[in-house]
């Protein structure tokens, strides 16, 4: 049935079909060899534990693992939350941390918490399009800040926030940042926070890749360099347990995480008790940081292969990142190249091939020569192949 004549609230304006969910339904295609998604590897889920804990799960605490539980999460998975942020210098109590619905809820709660119509969010250029997806509806105002193999370009970012009246929140993607891999140096995050203190601004670092680092040295995060309860850090088991169990968490002062707690109440009451429970039982019975590990390892591989093969198959005026950890890297194409109009045209039908135009992750003014490309969730042959097949087409377009 077609609604006629309906008058729907004006947030729906800014709601509008994306090019992830428009290729989500790739990653389940066959015939497809799928870049697009922000898929984990399937193969690398730990199903003999999880079994294990969703059976513990209901014989072991019988009918409450089914029951209603505290709306702000499992009092017993926040404890253990709080212990492994300590490890990352983030000092928090159980009552600091909050239980979402993955991480993407935690993006959607902060700004329903902090923008009015019109309010300025700033953004890194590119930016996750996730984000844009959760801020849009609540009609905000975007100021974009470049970035370079640093990360946020804060001088730009001082610049920004010296014009611009009405910023509400920074948002940040620090660790392998998605779209581009990169990571925000250690001197830019402590020139963010001193930003933010400056200009009384609330952070939002969403994270939900930093367990996935595999060169180099972590870097202290936002939220262990905040000194005045700014920083809303967002993490999530999907990339480090299962997409599936829909489970990620906050972290942030009292004042914030409450009433972030209070609008998470009104949208969904709680998280899935059953999954809260399994997860608790998973960290107190297995060694997740040794399963991380694992998937370090794999991932690191992969994109090695990738970056590989780009390098073999590609023309040599297309760029790419080459990330020390996280799930993607970003390509850079010549500048009139358009990678949205390639997809349509040529990847998906001649090559079988699919990945995400850059052009949907810029707020402001978008740039179509860019790509970004998923390593994490297809096979070693299918990553050879589908780079091979998009690198055959790529030179026969441009006669090289």
């Amino acid at each position: 049935m077609q609604i006629r004549d309906f008058k729907f609230a004006a947030r729906m304006n800014n709601v509008k079909p994306s090019a992830i969910r428009e290729l989500l339904k790739y990653g389940a295609d066959p015939e497809i060899i799928s870049f697009g998604g922000g898929y984990p590897d399937a193969s690398l889920f730990p199903l003999e534990q999880l079994q294990t804990v969703y059976a513990a799960a209901i014989q072991e605490n019988g009918r409450s693992s089914l029951q209603y539980t505290v709306s702000n999460g499992l009092p017993r998975l926040r404890e253990l939350i709080a212990a492994r942020m300590k490890k990352e210098n983030i000092e928090c109590t159980a009552d600091e941390v909050l239980i979402l619905q993955g991480g993407q809820q935690g993006l959607d709660l902060t700004a329903k918490l902090l923008i009015d119509r019109g309010d300025v969010i700033i953004t890194e250029s590119p930016t996750f399009l996730g984000a844009l997806i959760a801020f849009n509806p609540y009609e905000p105002r975007y100021v974009t800040v470049g970035m370079d193999e640093e990360g946020m370009a804060t001088d730009d970012l001082a610049r920004a926030l010296h014009e611009t009246p009405g910023v509400k929140l920074i948002y940040t993607v620090p660790d392998f940042q998605n779209p581009t891999g990169v990571t925000m140096s250690l001197e830019r995050r402590k020139k963010l926070i001193e930003l933010a203190n400056r200009y009384n601004l609330i952070v939002l670092e969403d994270s939900p890749y930093r367990d996935i680092r595999y060169e180099g040295a972590q870097i202290p995060t936002l939220k262990s360099l905040d000194t005045e309860g700014r920083v809303i850090f967002v993490g999530s088991f999907s990339k480090i347990l299962a997409p599936g169990m829909r489970l990620g968490w906050a972290v942030a002062a009292d004042d914030l995480i409450q009433k972030l707690g209070l609008l998470k109440l009104a949208v969904d009451t709680q998280c899935s008790t059953l999954n809260m429970t399994a997860a608790a039982l998973f960290l107190e019975r297995y060694d997740i940081d040794q399963h991380i590990q694992s998937l370090r390892q794999a991932y690191r591989r992969k994109k090695t292969l990738m970056l590989d093969a780009l390098r073999q198959s590609f023309p040599q005026d297309i760029s790419f990142t080459d990330p020390s950890g996280g799930l993607f890297t970003w390509l850079t194409f010549p500048n009139g190249f358009d990678t949205a109009r390639f997809l349509e045209e040529e990847a998906l039908p001649k090559a079988k091939v699919a990945y995400v135009p850059g052009a949907s992750f810029f707020p402001l003014e978008q740039a179509a020569n860019h790509a970004r490309l998923n390593y994490s969730s297809q096979s070693d042959e299918m990553i050879v192949n589908g780079i091979a097949a998009l690198g055959r087409l790529l030179k026969n377009r441009s006669g090289s």
